[in-house]
């Protein structure tokens, strides 16, 4: 067996509205083991989100989801946007290419999307997916103002086919939202 056959992985995407519970106690709990924390608060928060979950013989490993932002470089018109949350690979099947592999069918399903961010736990590793990194400050809208983030926010953007030209180095900004700001 080639070692691509013995890292296949089956990918399924899933709107968050059919998700069981059952199942989404599954992801909740790949999640918290990914990250080892408790990520379920944070899952409340993502509203109308899409999953893709990524299964290696059966077992579910990986995961990733998107929902649906608002980011504005600058004056610059706001951006339809996939905004990427939890993605997350069990530690046992770690650095076989599943989270990459998700990724790559994920850009494929956004593709009416003007934009697509996330808040990177590795630029470097997202950078060879081809994610760029914004350079410029960051910024979340509120009704009546803009709040500055923190110095160690980073978000980083990966360029669709509907995606206007762009300054890295101007401000971005997205909507306030519950949970994690970016």
């Amino acid at each position: 067996m080639s070692s691509n056959q013995m890292h296949q992985i089956n990918i399924r995407v899933i709107h968050s509205k059919l998700i069981s519970e059952t199942l989404k106690k599954e992801i909740i709990s790949l999640c918290n083991r990914a990250y080892e924390e408790d990520m379920e608060p944070l899952f409340e928060t993502f509203i109308d989100a899409t999953h893709l979950l990524g299964y290696s013989d059966g077992v579910l490993v990986s995961h990733a989801l998107w929902v649906t932002r608002y980011l504005q470089a600058g004056t610059d018109p706001i951006m339809h946007t996939a905004y990427i949350e939890a993605v997350a690979t069990d530690s046992n099947y770690r650095n076989r290419g599943f989270a990459a592999s998700l990724m790559k069918h994920l850009i494929g399903e956004i593709q009416d999307y003007e934009l697509a961010a996330l808040s990177p736990f590795s630029v470097e590793y997202y950078g060879r997916l081809g994610w760029e990194i914004w350079h410029g400050p960051l910024f979340i809208r509120t009704h009546d103002e803009l709040l500055t983030s923190p110095n160690n926010e980073e978000v980083m953007i990966f360029r669709l086919p509907k995606t206007p030209a762009l300054d890295l180095n101007a401000p971005l900004s997205a909507e306030w939202r519950a949970g994690e700001l970016w």
